[in-house]
C-alpha cells in the first residue's frame, strides 16, 4: 500500500513469537541512521544486540535476547511510520509488545522501556529455570473444554485469549504434558506446544513480577496522549499511574487480545491496523477476530 493512501491508523506491536534471524536489518541499507537504535540499545544491554539478530540464531531465540530484539525493531519501525507522516490514533501491544506501544503513546521514553525489558527478559528467563513451565495453544476448544483442562491442572490456566478460536494455556510441565493427552480425549481440534522458556502469564511468573514491579517503579509514567489499550485491562487508557499498575499486573495475567482488537475497531471507527514488527502474527489473528479486517503488516507499505 502506498503511504499516501493511510493517514489515520491504529498501531499494535507483536510480543515474543515475531523474532527471526536478521529481522528489519535489511532496513539498515535504507536507512543507515536506524543503526542509532542499536548502538543505544547495546550500551544500555551490554552486548551487541545487532550482532546477536543478524548472527545468532540460538540467541535470537532466548528470552534474554528475543526481548530486547523484538522491542527495538518494532521501535525502528514505527520511527520509520512516524517519518513518513503515518500516526496512529490508539496503540496496542501484545505481551512485550505493550512496552512498544508504551513508547508509541509516548508514556516512557526508548531508553526507559529498554531498561525495563533488560530486566524483564533476564528475570522471565530465570522463573522459568526456577519454576520450569511450558504453553500450550489450543485452536478449536470451547469455553468449557478449556476449563475442564485447566481444571485437571496442578497449575494450568489460560495466558492468551487470542482470537475467537484459539487461547493459549501456560503451567507447570507436567500439566501441559497431560493437558496435550486430554485435549485429544475430548476431542479438542488442535494442541499445539509452543516453543517458550517458561509459563509466562501465569502464576509460575511470580518471581519476575515482583523484580519488574521494582524497576517499573522506579520510572516516571507520564500520561499518554493517545488511548493505549492494555494487555490487563484493554479499554482505552490515558493516565499514566493506571497505566502503570497495568503494566505491574501483565507477567502473571492473561493477556486480552480479542478484547483489546474489538475495541479499539469499535472506538476509532473501523481505521486501518498496522502490526509495528517483524512478520504477521498479530494479522493472522485479527483476520479471525474482525468480521471484515482492515490489518497490514509493515512489510505491505511501501516507502
Amino acid at each position: 500500500m502506498n503511504i499516501k493512501e493511510l493517514k489515520k491508523t491504529l498501531f499494535i506491536f507483536p510480543g515474543q513469537g515475531s523474532q527471526s534471524l536478521g529481522m528489519g536489518t535489511n532496513l539498515l541499507n535504507q536507512f543507515p541512521k536506524l543503526k542509532t537504535f542499536y548502538d543505544v540499545g547495546s550500551e544500555i544491554l551490554g552486548y551487541d544486540i545487532l550482532d546477536v539478530i543478524k548472527n545468532d540464531e540460538k540467541k535470537i531465540n532466548e528470552t534474554l535476547y528475543t526481548q530486547p530484539a523484538i522491542f527495538i525493531d518494532s521501535i525502528i519501525r514505527e520511527s520509520l511510520l512516524l517519518a513518513n507522516n503515518i500516526f496512529p490514533n490508539a496503540v496496542a501491544g501484545h505481551s512485550l509488545g505493550e512496552y512498544s506501544a508504551l513508547v508509541s503513546a509516548n508514556v516512557i521514553d526508548f531508553e526507559d522501556a529498554l531498561k525495563i525489558i533488560k530486566i524483564r527478559s533476564y528475570e522471565m528467563q530465570n522463573a522459568g529455570i526456577e519454576n520450569p513451565g511450558k504453553m500450550l495453544a489450543l485452536i478449536g476448544a470451547t469455553e468449557k473444554q478449556v476449563k475442564k483442562i485447566c481444571n485437571k491442572g496442578k497449575i494450568l490456566v489460560i495466558a492468551n485469549y487470542n482470537s475467537y478460536d484459539q487461547v493459549v494455556l501456560s503451567g507447570d510441565k507436567d500439566s501441559i504434558e497431560n493437558a496435550i493427552i486430554n485435549c485429544r480425549e475430548i476431542g479438542i481440534r488442535k494442541a499445539i506446544p509452543l516453543k517458550t522458556s517458561g509459563a509466562f502469564h501465569s502464576p509460575l511468573m511470580s518471581s519476575a513480577s515482583k523484580r519488574v514491579k521494582e524497576i517499573i517503579d522506579s520510572i516516571k509514567f507520564h500520561d499518554a496522549t493517545i488511548p493505549i489499550y492494555q494487555n490487563t485491562n484493554p479499554v482505552g487508557e490515558k493516565i499514566g499511574d493506571k497505566i502503570k499498575q497495568n503494566l505491574i499486573n501483565q507477567i502473571e495475567n492473561p493477556v486480552q487480545w480479542v478484547d483489546i482488537i474489538n475495541n479499539m475497531e469499535k472506538d476509532n471507527n473501523s481505521l486501518d491496523f498496522i502490526e509495528v514488527g517483524n512478520g504477521k502474527v498479530l494479522k493472522k489473528l485479527n483476520d479471525k477476530i474482525l468480521k471484515k479486517s482492515k490489518t497490514l503488516t509493515f512489510n505491505m507499505i511501501n516507502f
